[in-house]
């Protein structure tokens, strides 16, 4: 459906009292199945997607607002709103809900009548309106009393409505208005405020146009200066003629469309300064006036973007460097509240309003104002700016890039707002805050776009550290020439911070980029020397940078740390700050304790090797005597890396083995007869008896025990193999042929208590060769006479020929028990 007479904005009322706006689309009305009922129906205009279906209730009050929009309630707390861009088309459906509901269409208002009470329907049946009384002198205090025990009843209400509105009742009684005045009747005057405070509570918009005409409104607002409350009367007609000016800083051509910012700047003056704050009862009364004043507003912004002639001429003016100072100065203000203005629109009406800044040319215009020396204007470029990058961050980068490739570094926009904000002369520093908030949001590679054909993060970036970095570290650098800064004022100490601040947000968004930076330029040790800074909160930026390096665990990082000896700085700055449990304290400790959990080996290494005599008396923490025991156990590695490997083998081969430790347990404890345990000895699983070993034995010890474990273990594997038909090619046997035959015949009874395929019977492993007391038993193999080398460790030569040497040089009685 294209007919533009049914084109329509639906907007929804939120929580704050301002509308949303749902979308655009087309409005019709047909009977929906589903809600059982004549409907109104709105599809958007972009994808014909269902923007709104709502069912025409009987008993639901719709109301009619300035030819173009109808409002209703759809539940207690959800209006509703149909803004229309054309009068007819907001007619044919207001004609069709009237009918729906069996009302003349005439009427602007629809209205429940089920809280009504049996005697007010009576009413409404008996009496068909309500008869006002007579506009005279007299009988004020009548009018008063009816508007005040018509406010209660929503019926009453639109009775008292529908008489204003007929009758011209309420230009009328502003003509008793200025009688009261010349008479000086305060009472009357009492009177007349009382009744115009009542009529902005009936809600109703066919009386606010009428009130808010150019010929009343004023008017209006002076019976609203005589509160009977105040002693003395308000002065605000005299503040709007005398004190409030307008200016035309372009001149509005268009007449409508400057008696609307008259009206609309009235009736919001009257909301905000002359009516009373309204009770909790009274808020939504006034709804229909915040309404009023919205779509006031949203009319104003659309005319004026549509007025071509007016944005040109003012963005000519900007950059005209003719123009006089007390001109631009004007101009700038004006752009600056037209931006904030273009806040309270919805986001499709903010794109709108941007997109039409954005072709006129306000960046390069932002450009010329902020190189300008006046402090006011610059701020309210500023301003404008950072409506702009809260906006369309990206529309601002890729403006920044294409001048760049015309212009010079230092006239660059992005430059000229690094430059304003090193320079800001406020000692709170309140605008350079805001401007590096809004550096931040420039370099922040969360809100880069990414297309299939270029990458706004590097082309950006790659952008920023070649043309804009060196201007955002100058101050840094300038200060940090020597072991101490050269200037450590407080104004200077904050702007420091800021820079940090936004590096630190570089080290960890940026990767590469700001890591070439810091290695070439030597960023890091220029920061540290701000450690000696007499700020604590800047010696602790300075100490927040170096920590979030450390916490990339980035050896690039690492090695430039070490070869520069960038722990100087911060281990002086930890002995300086003595025995004092402060922040400082507890931030240096928590690096360090950083890279000792995370065992960063080259760090800690450095660390103990060049500061160790420093810190080993520490002992309030154990933070350094464990980065001690770190390097300690590196060192070990490193003198035997044939233990590591050792380890590291046996380590792995076992943590193979642990899915089976459960059920060799409980197999060793079915197979175990009573006998088996002689003298108090009981049967212990290798892995237990390994553990009690370990907490005695030093690592050479430890690691020959381990060995022997792991032999002993894998020959019982092996056993069990031969007797289930199975050998594995990676294993050699060393064991005589008797012994095998012996081994064969007895695979039948691989399951019996003690037999050589059970784990039942341990060895002594602290005795190669032996066997244990049980022998009557069972011969139990599990140590290196006579099975070795069960993997073939490439450096284990030499012992596998040892072992088999000791298997010849065996006892005889041994090796008849083990042909037994």
């Amino acid at each position: 459906m294209t007919d533009t007479r049914r084109r329509v904005k639906v907007y929804t009322l939120n929580e704050d009292r301002q509308w949303d706006d749902r979308g655009t689309g087309h409005v019709s009305s047909g009977y929906v199945e589903r809600l059982k009922g004549m409907s109104l129906l709105v599809r958007a205009e972009s994808d014909g997607s269902l923007l709104l279906e709502s069912k025409i209730n009987p008993n639901t009050a719709y109301q009619k607002q300035q030819d173009t929009l109808i409002v209703w309630s759809e539940a207690e707390n959800y209006d509703l709103a149909l803004s229309f861009q054309e009068k007819a088309g907001c007619d044919e459906i207001w004609e069709k809900i009237c009918q729906v509901q069996g009302k003349d269409p005439s009427v602007d208002i629809t209205q429940d009548l089920v809280d009504e009470s049996e005697e007010e329907r009576f009413d409404d049946m008996s009496s068909p309106g309500l008869e006002l009384p007579s506009c005279e002198l007299s009988r004020l205090e009548e009018i008063a009393e009816l508007v005040a025990s018509s406010l209660p009843s929503p019926l009453r209400r639109e009775k008292l409505a529908l008489a204003l509105e007929n009758e011209g009742y309420i230009k009328k009684l502003l003509e008793l208005f200025h009688v009261c005045e010349d008479l000086e009747n305060i009472e009357g005057l009492h009177h007349l405020y009382e009744i115009i405070k009542g009529i902005f509570l009936l809600n109703r918009t066919a009386l606010f146009e009428v009130m808010f005409s150019e010929e009343c409104i004023m008017d209006v607002i002076g019976c609203l200066e005589y509160d009977p409350a105040l002693s003395q009367p308000r002065k605000h007609r005299e503040f709007l003629t005398k004190t409030a000016k307008f200016k035309e800083v372009i001149p509005i051509s268009d007449p409508e469309l400057k008696q609307k910012i008259h009206q609309t700047y009235r009736v919001q003056y009257i909301q905000d300064m002359v009516l009373p704050t309204p009770s909790v009862f009274e808020e939504n009364m006034l709804s229909t006036l915040h309404s009023f004043i919205f779509f006031n507003k949203v009319e104003i912004v659309g005319m004026l973007q549509e007025d071509e002639k007016f944005l040109t001429d003012l963005f000519a003016q900007l950059t005209d460097e003719a123009t006089d100072e007390e001109k631009r100065q004007e101009l700038v203000n004006f752009l600056k509240e037209f931006c904030a203005f273009s806040q309270t629109l919805q986001p499709q009406n903010r794109d709108a309003f941007f997109k039409t800044l954005s072709n006129m040319g306000i960046l390069p215009a932002l450009e010329v104002i902020l190189g300008m020396d006046d402090t006011q204007v610059r701020s309210a470029a500023t301003d404008i700016f950072s409506y702009l990058v809260e906006y369309n961050p990206s529309m601002v980068r890729e403006f920044v890039m294409q001048e760049a490739q015309q212009n010079d570094d230092d006239i660059l926009l992005i430059n000229l707002i690094i430059e304003h904000m090193i320079c800001d002369t406020d000692p709170e520093l309140g605008g350079a805050v805001q401007l590096m908030g809004l550096l931040r949001t420039l370099v922040d590679p969360e809100n880069m776009l990414a297309t299939a054909n270029k990458t706004e993060k590097t082309e950006f970036l790659g952008f920023f550290y070649k043309h804009c970095m060196h201007v955002l570290t100058a101050p840094l650098l300038a200060n940090t020439t020597e072991d101490k800064p050269s200037k450590d004022d407080f104004q200077t100490a904050q702007l420091l911070a800021l820079v940090l601040e936004l590096l630190t947000f570089c080290v960890e968004h940026h990767t590469y980029h700001i890591k070439n930076y810091i290695i070439n330029k030597d960023i890091l040790r220029r920061v540290l020397v701000l450690m000696a800074s007499k700020h604590a909160f800047l010696a602790l930026c300075a100490l927040r940078f170096k920590r979030k390096i450390i916490g990339l665990k980035d050896e690039f990082y690492n090695r430039y740390i070490m070869k520069s000896f960038l722990f100087e700085p911060v281990v002086k700055a930890f002995l300086n700050n003595g025995s004092r449990y402060n922040l400082m304290n507890s931030a240096i400790i928590e690096m360090f304790e950083f890279i000792r959990v995370e065992d960063i080996k080259s760090l800690t290494a450095h660390v103990i090797e060049n500061y160790w005599k420093a810190l080993e008396d520490v002992d309030y923490v154990q933070t350094f005597k464990g980065l001690k025991l770190r390097f300690e156990q590196q060192r070990e590695r490193q003198d035997n890396p044939k233990l590591d490997s050792m380890r590291s083998i046996l380590r792995n081969h076992r943590y193979r083995r642990d899915a089976r430790t459960l059920e060799d347990e409980e197999e060793m404890w079915f197979n175990t007869d009573e006998d088996d345990m002689e003298d108090g000895e009981a049967v212990v699983s290798p892995s237990d008896k390994t553990k009690n070993d370990d907490d005695i034995m030093d690592p050479i010890s430890k690691f020959m025990e381990r060995k022997k474990l792991k032999e002993s273990e894998e020959k019982e594997v092996l056993l069990k193999t031969n007797l289930s038909g199975r050998q594995s090619p990676s294993f050699k046997l060393s064991l005589s042929s008797g012994t095998k035959t012996n081994l064969t015949s007895q695979s039948s009874t691989t399951n019996l208590p003690g037999s050589p395929g059970s784990p039942g019977s341990p060895g002594s492993p602290g005795s190669p060769g032996s066997v244990p007391k049980n022998t009557s038993h069972t011969a139990a193999i599990t140590t290196k006479g006579g099975l070795v080398g069960l993997v073939d460790y490439p450096d284990d030569d030499e012992d596998d020929d040892e072992d088999e040497d000791k298997e010849d040089t065996l006892p005889l009685s041994k090796k008849a028990k083990f042909d037994s």
